[in-house]
């Protein structure tokens, strides 16, 4: 499980590099921290707290995750 946090000031910084806005820090089934973007239903990976913003780097989420994610803000 990866214990990766960000801080809230960072995070309120970071946007989507594909639609510009904002990300939200989610955790996925197996713990691990996750920045999502609701609007386009995609996930960015944190690789050792590090957020990897880049378009090739993300992945769409299914129809569970989306519903799992959205609880958790």
């Amino acid at each position: 499980m990866s214990e990766e946090i960000l801080d809230a000031t960072l995070l309120s910084l970071l946007a989507c590099p594909q639609d510009k806005g904002p990300l939200q820090l989610v955790r996925d089934a197996n713990g691990d921290s996750l920045l999502y973007n609701p609007r386009l239903r995609r996930v960015y990976p944190i690789d050792n707290g590090i957020p990897v913003l880049l378009v090739d780097e993300a992945r769409d989420v299914s129809d569970g995750e989306d519903a799992t994610f959205t609880a958790q803000v």
